[in-house]
């Protein structure tokens, strides 16, 4: 390995954990890595060639995918601002008062601490850019959640108004976007991906420079609505797909560029081998889901597992053996125990006792380490509010790694029936009844946590009332 000289101080971490692995000493005594989180949104399972879809290329992804633990019955929440928020606390979504994606719905209840907090709280530094989508009035923000530097747009997308708090910059688009940064709003140059990943990337340089472990979670507003990318990038799909989907595609490709671009960068600091990546995707898939949904059903805001199951790769080099397979059933929940271990991060005890996620460390060493079965509970949400009751099984599943009770009625053999095409409640109704026995506990569990169902937001969103503020009533740009 030939690392340039401008970057040995940086890369000494590196060539001593190669010298751990040559002695033979692997992972337990690993110097805690720094952790890059990438999260696209509205991107799903197989909108990528890795992943078999026969038209996108995405040629960095599918790099890393080589080098990675792929985890491959992985899930999510079948919405934006849930999954987020799962995420980041490791309990369902429900526990922190998340039911919507809007009208205060997605506001992420203030007690909930989340791994933001937890890091920075063991010495890294913690940034966050691109979407939020978890409360965009002040105390909500992601300043006050653990988080240092932030570099986000507000609402579920650029330029999107929402009733109520939620919404974010009037006349906001994915080109030269307005971004709130440090509590300021800002003025950019390119498309929106671009403008996300660049700024990520040089606040992890002056991290390095800095000598201090990150968390960086990247999170662009790609692909969602509306399907916006430079043309260049549209028209590598022109008449391959309908109309409507070259510039979603597109903005796929431009995302892969992207992501290949920071992958660069790590190997040009010479910081792979002191660095963790995650990709993920924060539902199943949307618009794409038309040409190519390996095999399942059902997509985003659906319960079944095209709206849960998604991509996630791990790729810590020098730690994990690369091009491997993870069967086990794993969720978005677990990697907030996960990255704390990795991390030499200490949990507060009634945190602890609250986790609802795994640690993935066992499965990340051995993909056959033992695995106990468990539990997942998806509700889309959305109801109508004071209407929670009439909708508990509405839009809901309960699934363990064979069975999946969809709606209260619908049992499908994830086995034998990966599709979910045939209803099997009649042939195994003890299963489906041990399933429903599982939900009626959980939803009575979750009532008390539902703390946003009669919440009532200002008549401006806060980013609107932020914007006019600092600019008047004039355009920023």
């Amino acid at each position: 390995m030939i690392i340039p000289t401008k970057y040995l101080p940086r890369a000494l971490p590196t060539l001593l954990a190669l010298g751990v692995m040559l002695i033979g000493v692997r992972d337990a005594h690993a110097k805690p890595p720094s952790i890059i989180l990438v999260m696209a949104d509205d991107v799903g399972y197989g909108d990528f060639s890795c992943l078999g879809n026969p038209i996108v290329q995405t040629p960095n992804f599918d790099r890393f995918y080589r080098q990675s633990v792929r985890f491959t019955n992985f899930h999510v929440s079948p919405t934006s601002s849930a999954t987020r928020a799962a995420l980041l606390t490791g309990r369902h979504e429900f526990h922190s008062g998340v039911t919507d994606t809007m009208q205060e719905r997605e506001r992420m209840r203030l007690e909930a601490t989340t791994i933001g907090q937890v890091l920075h709280a063991a010495g890294y530094a913690t940034g966050i850019f691109g979407q939020w989508h978890l409360g965009d009035e002040a105390a909500y923000q992601p300043e006050k959640r653990g988080f240092e530097e932030t570099f986000i747009h507000g609402g579920g997308a650029l330029g999107e108004t929402q009733p109520g708090s939620g919404g974010d910059a009037p006349g906001n688009t994915h080109s030269d976007p307005v971004v709130l940064h440090n509590g300021e709003f800002v003025e950019t140059l390119g498309f929106s991906t671009d403008v996300f990943f660049h700024h990520a990337i040089e606040w992890m340089d002056e991290q390095l420079d800095a000598g201090k472990p990150y968390f960086a979670c990247i999170m662009p507003t790609a692909a969602h609505d509306p399907a916006i990318c430079p043309p260049e990038y549209e028209r590598r799909y022109t008449g391959k797909v309908p109309p409507k989907l070259a510039p979603y595609f597109g903005m796929i490709a431009n995302l892969d560029d992207n992501f290949g671009h920071l992958l660069d960068k790590l190997q040009e600091w010479g910081s792979e081998e002191t660095t963790l990546v995650i990709f993920l995707t924060d539902h199943g898939g949307s618009s794409g889901v038309e040409i190519f949904n390996a095999g399942m059903r059902g997509g985003a805001g659906t319960p079944y597992e095209g709206g849960t199951r998604g991509p996630m790769f791990w790729r810590w080099s020098g730690q994990w053996q690369a091009g491997t397979d993870v069967a086990a059933l794993t969720a978005h929940l677990d990697l907030f125990p996960t990255l704390a271990h990795l991390a030499g991060a200490e949990i507060p005890p009634a945190v602890a006792a609250q986790l609802e996620g795994r640690d993935l460390f066992p499965l990340l060493n051995d993909p056959a380490a033992p695995w106990p079965d468990r539990h997942l509970y998806t509700h889309v949400a959305g109801w109508p509010r004071g209407e929670v009751a009439k909708f508990k099984y509405t839009n809901s599943s309960v699934r363990n790694t064979r069975y999946s009770l969809v709606n209260n009625t619908e049992l499908y053999d994830l086995q034998t029936d990966p599709g979910q095409a045939t209803n099997v409640s009649s042939e195994h109704a003890d299963e489906a009844e041990k399933l429903r026995s599982a939900y009626d506990r959980w939803w009575a569990e979750i009532q008390a946590d539902l703390v946003n169902e009669n919440a009532v937001g200002p008549k401006e969103s806060a980013f609107k009332e932020r914007y006019r503020k600092q600019f008047g009533d004039g355009p920023a740009k």
